[in-house]
């Protein structure tokens, strides 16, 4: 369940928030000039984990690049998110930043699992936002058992259980049945 700050806020506000003693172990987006509180739940994180694990050892074993899990923070159209996986190619950024709290560079492939608190303007806005990026989008929604694939400049792709998740121009090769994400 995402939490959100009604108050409009400046970037230098939300670091000056989010670097706070009490908010250490917590994880927050900057989205639209709003501080939002990224909360997950089981059946999310379970999705989130189970794309990481494929994609992720796929991206290891080709040695293709880095990779983030939900605690990864990346700038994306002037706005910090905090996807729930990511892909970072080598030669999108070939060198890792170093000690920066949000990557100033946007990832090839980003994951965002749903929650029930996701609002339907939050994913519009990041969706748009990751696309204005170049970023490939994996909207994954554990509810209703899909996977919405964003590419920029294509419409957008809806998989469902008995559809095969592939990895296009970003991951070569990566092919994974989407049943395997939301089996129980």
């Amino acid at each position: 369940m995402l939490n959100v700050q009604p108050a409009v806020v400046t970037k230098e506000e939300f670091y000056e928030f989010v670097l706070r003693p009490e908010n250490r172990d917590r994880n927050f987006e900057y989205i639209a000039g709003e501080i939002v509180e990224v909360v997950s739940n089981n059946e999310s994180s379970e999705a989130a984990a189970k794309l990481i694990a494929y994609f992720g050892n796929y991206v290891l074993v080709n040695k293709l690049g880095r990779i983030t899990g939900a605690d990864g923070g990346y700038v994306i159209n002037g706005e910090d998110y905090m996807p729930d996986a990511a892909f970072m190619s080598r030669k999108r950024q070939p060198v890792r930043p170093n000690k920066v709290a949000y990557n100033p560079v946007a990832p090839d492939l980003a994951i965002e699992v749903l929650s029930p608190g996701n609002s339907a303007s939050e994913i519009a806005i990041k969706s748009a936002h990751y696309m204005a990026a170049g970023t490939v989008l994996w909207l994954t929604d554990p509810e209703a058992k899909t996977i919405d694939v964003w590419i920029p400049g294509q419409p957008v792709k809806r998989l469902r259980v008995g559809d095969v998740l592939e990895g296009g121009d970003v991951l070569p090769g990566f092919k994974l049945e989407v049943a395997d994400i939301f089996d129980d």
